[in-house]
């Protein structure tokens, strides 16, 4: 059982899938109550409300995987696996990954074999590994567009030349969302002030 957009979707089917593997696509949490039997849930739409966390863990017999990157399970204290599925992470060969839970552990990594994806568990920590250094890339770019040191296009482009990376700064932030970007510095910056939110980048993530 799949919660996702279009996008995600798309992200997650991006590779070859085992044909013995049965999806179903649902649009609302709620639906994952009217297939109980499921082997796995994966809620890449996840939303960080004790209601949302109430209803998967009734789930919680079944392998139940929730999109949470700056959510740790620490604080959502309940048996998930818990990835990182931002927008243009999904994709990937590798899927960054945390669990309190060695049976979904396994569970998890047989779900993700049959979309080709190999799991990467990395600690439970905010931003897991690289959504914090692609986080902490936009904020820098923020930085310095904030000073006038250059323009969004050029940062782009001077940072995919140098780097290899497949976009820009500002490029990625449209694709995560600088909602989603803003929100990681904010719970990083709570133990560490370097994560803290450049203002240009605050003001458009909360206009």
């Amino acid at each position: 059982m799949i919660l996702a957009n279009e996008h995600l979707k798309e992200e997650l089917l991006n590779n070859v899938i085992n044909p013995e593997i049965n999806l179903t696509w649902i649009e609302s949490v709620n639906d994952f109550r009217e297939y109980n039997e499921a082997d796995a849930f994966l809620d890449l739409l996840f939303e960080n409300t004790s209601q949302r966390i109430e209803l998967l863990s009734g789930l919680a017999s079944r392998s139940v995987i929730i999109n949470s990157v700056s959510t740790t399970l620490r604080k959502i204290n309940r048996p998930f696996v818990r990835i990182n599925a931002w927008p243009g992470f999904l994709k990937r060969a590798v899927v960054e990954a945390s669990s309190n839970n060695e049976e979904m552990e396994s569970s998890a990594e047989r779900v993700f074999s049959f979309f080709n994806r190999n799991i990467e568990w990395v600690a439970d920590e905010p931003g897991f590994i690289t959504a914090r250094v692609i986080a902490m890339i936009i904020n820098e770019a923020y930085f310095a567009l904030e000073e006038k040191i250059s323009t969004k296009e050029e940062i782009d482009t001077a940072m995919k030349l140098g780097t290899g990376y497949p976009y820009g700064p500002f490029e990625w932030g449209d694709k995560i969302g600088v909602e989603n970007v803003y929100k990681l510095l904010i719970e990083l910056g709570k133990t560490n002030p370097r994560y803290k939110p450049a203002p240009l980048l605050e003001k458009e993530a909360t206009k």
